[in-house]
């Protein structure tokens, strides 16, 4: 009993005890899947689109309180941060990123009861620093031959690596008579130098490859592809580095 009458009286003349054991809380998370699936959460990120990411308040205490979630996107320029291009109003967000630069995302909680309210807006983040998430600019080559002899080396005729920031993508690979052969839309993707299940003859095809980067920028490839079935890697040339 002694020890019940003194929690009463430590709650009693400390009140602000009491308050921050009840009062609302949040803790802004995020997570971020990139374009090979694969997951990351921190509170930065920076690397290439297109970047989903799921985004939450995580409150706490929040029984008995109302509560609004205003998640704030905006992206800075030279003067600092912009007005916000995207507002989301709930808890939990997902966002796809696609625009290359710098993004601020905060979350704005107001947690209401009675006459009493509890806000997170500017003075809250400008103490903890908002999540950020920066988008690199778009690059984008493809190679001039590869050779699908199935020793594991070059073999798929793709984009080649060091690819980032692509938005949409579009790749044929066409014969000498102009006749498709192959098209995909994954620039990770590519083609085995097969037609109709069979391989194609050795020789000379032609690729078109229109894309586009979060940067903006457009592009439109078009090449010849030596399809090399002799070449093996005891070869000194790398055909696919030309």
């Amino acid at each position: 009993m002694s020890r019940i009458i003194t929690i009463i009286a430590l709650l009693l003349c400390f009140p602000s005890i009491r308050a921050q054991d009840t009062a609302p809380e949040i803790n802004p998370t995020a997570t971020y899947t990139n374009s090979k699936g694969e997951e990351e959460t921190s509170e930065e990120y920076s690397g290439p689109a297109p970047l989903k990411a799921r985004f939450q308040a995580n409150p706490s205490n929040t029984d008995g309180w109302s509560e609004y979630y205003e998640w704030r996107f905006t992206k800075e320029g030279e003067s600092g941060p912009q007005e916000p291009y995207l507002i989301r109003y709930e808890q939990d967000t997902e966002y796809t990123f696609t625009d290359s630069g710098s993004h601020r995302i905060v979350c704005y909680a107001i947690f209401t009861q009675g006459n009493d309210t509890i806000a997170f807006t500017d003075e809250y983040w400008n103490d903890v620093g908002p999540l950020r998430v920066t988008i690199s600019e778009s690059k984008l080559d493809m190679p001039n031959a590869f050779s699908p002899n199935g020793d594991g080396i070059n073999d798929i005729y793709k984009a080649k690596e060091g690819y980032q920031s692509l938005v949409e993508f579009h790749a044929i690979i066409f014969n000498r008579w102009g006749q498709k052969i192959y098209e995909w839309d994954d620039p990770d993707g590519g083609w085995d130098g097969t037609h109709h299940g069979q391989d194609a003859r050795q020789g000379v095809y032609f690729v078109d490859v229109k894309a586009k980067g979060a940067d903006g920028r457009k592009y439109h490839i078009r090449r010849d592809v030596n399809l090399l079935r002799g070449y093996t890697e005891n070869t000194n040339a790398t055909p696919a580095d030309n």
